[in-house]
């Protein structure tokens, strides 16, 4: 039986990625949505932004050495996050690049959606709290930032600051009922029983 899966914290090394609107595409350019599975794609995560036409490096902040931790990522962002085409390959790519949680000023309401569905929490915070937590990161990237979805509350380096997120999407990670497949499986023997009592289930027969 699958067992349902909670979320109350996640912890991370922190990335800073700053600029308001910033959209799907620049998340992960159509070109590299051609797989059949999403395994890969976190090498893709920004990839216009972090290169030039020849695929040389620009010394994006991903690419940068003092951002370089191995392990869980918390990212920050600005306003309207994940914006414009509503792709799946925009958190999945995030994901894979190891960002397990992101705190901004606000996300834009599909991205949002499909992080939820992903099990990666997308809370926001006052602008003023998210520009504090961009300075410290960028003053010293070698803590961790731990999102309580509890407490609500980010904290880094000792300073905590008041996070949101909609009820809804909030109840269902700390419930663990985010995971409609765990959902599904946790529920199988109820699922079943429904089944036999379904005369177009259990009359049915292949040919």
């Amino acid at each position: 039986m699958s067992e349902l899966i909670k979320i109350a914290t996640v912890s991370g090394r922190p990335i800073p990625l700053r600029g308001n609107d910033i959209d799907t595409d620049q998340i992960i350019p159509a070109r590299f949505m051609k797989a059949v599975t999403f395994d890969g794609l976190g090498q893709y995560a920004f990839f216009d932004v972090r290169h030039d036409a020849e695929g040389r490096p620009k010394g994006h902040i991903m690419d940068d050495p003092r951002f370089q931790a191995k392990g869980p990522r918390v990212a920050l962002v600005n306003k309207n996050f994940g914006c414009g085409s509503s792709r799946e390959h925009a958190p999945q790519a995030l994901m894979r690049w190891g960002v397990k949680a992101l705190v901004g000023e606000s996300f834009a309401d599909i991205f949002f959606g499909n992080c939820v569905t992903m099990g990666i929490p997308c809370v926001t915070a006052a602008e003023a709290d998210v520009a504090a937590l961009f300075r410290a990161a960028e003053e010293d990237p070698t803590h961790n930032l731990e999102i309580d979805l509890t407490a609500m509350r980010a904290t880094y380096r000792g300073a905590m600051h008041p996070i949101t997120m909609p009820a809804g999407p909030r109840n269902q990670l700390l419930e663990g009922t985010w995971d409609a497949t765990s959902i599904l499986l946790a529920a199988h023997e109820q699922i079943e029983a429904t089944a036999e009592r379904l005369p177009y289930v259990t009359n049915f027969q292949r040919k």
